[in-house]
């Protein structure tokens, strides 16, 4: 799968979007696609048709901030997808070969072993880089060298913890997408999108589907747990200091509640292995 061309792959798609009668444009004449027509967009957006043709092209990857502004207000987009379409015109931060794994800092890592809570780092390719007892008893995936999306897609054990699967896993996708835009060229990337494209359909539906999503103020997780049953817990995810784009990842449940009580539980089994 070719990824050298994301820019435009996106603006289509989001033009595809837009009804005509939205913004008031009448919608005359045959259509080969639903949504707006590229000159309809460069209109909207004050630029040249021919210029617009070569953004979606490839032809022309970076454009200015004034002029990805100017087509994110023309798409109707939020502020999610306006800050990914930003990322995505801008050059890459770095050298699209990749360069490895990222070191998680010692303080962080010192901050998850006093955590009692599930809490794991990972990098902007979903990678997990490190993890404490307690995520690793919530979720086996959850250890360093294991990545989110490979897990969530394939691995059965991982799909059957979660039990809104299908609404966590495009969410997932749709953060994922967002997480990569300023380096989505890179040999990481490429080998996840195209390993998981292969092996599942439903990944591939979603990749396609150009969604993204804000990493934050997500609704709560439901997780059918092998050893303490349904548990619902709320997902935190902050950013960790420093170059490489790590975030910090916290699952905790409000204290009194039912879930809290199970929390606590899966924190003695944890205390009682050897």
């Amino acid at each position: 799968m070719r990824r050298d061309n994301l820019l435009g792959e996106y603006l289509r798609a989001c033009r595809e979007r837009v009804s005509p009668a939205n913004i008031g444009l009448e919608a005359l004449g045959p259509r080969r696609v639903p949504g707006l027509r590229r000159e309809e967009v460069a209109l909207l957006a004050g630029i040249s048709a021919n210029y617009y043709l070569r953004l979606e092209q490839g032809v022309d990857r970076h454009p200015s901030g004034q002029v990805l502004e100017s087509l994110a207000r023309a798409l109707r987009l939020d502020e999610t997808e306006t800050v990914h379409l930003l990322a995505l015109g801008r050059p890459p931060a770095k050298d699209v070969t990749g360069a490895g794994m990222a070191a998680v800092p010692s303080s962080i890592r010192g901050l998850l072993r006093t955590l009692e809570l599930p809490a794991f780092v990972q990098d902007e390719h979903f990678d997990v880089l490190a993890s404490n007892a307690m995520a690793v008893a919530l979720s086996p995936t959850l250890r360093p060298g294991r990545n989110r999306v490979l897990s969530v897609f394939l691995d059965p054990d991982e799909r059957a913890l979660f039990a809104d699967w299908e609404v966590d896993s495009g969410l997932l996708v749709a953060s994922f997408r967002a997480s990569i835009a300023a380096d989505a060229a890179d040999r990481r990337t490429t080998e996840l999108v195209d390993e998981l494209s292969a092996r599942d359909s439903h990944f591939r539906e979603l990749w396609a589907g150009h969604d993204v999503a804000n990493r934050v103020d997500r609704p709560p997780v439901r997780f059918a747990h092998p050893v303490v049953g349904q548990l619902t817990l709320i997902r935190d995810n902050l950013a960790v200091d420093g170059p490489d784009a790590l975030r910090l990842m916290v699952y905790h449940a409000d204290p009194g509640s039912a879930d809290f009580g199970k929390l606590a539980r899966l924190r003695e089994l944890t205390l009682e292995r050897p």
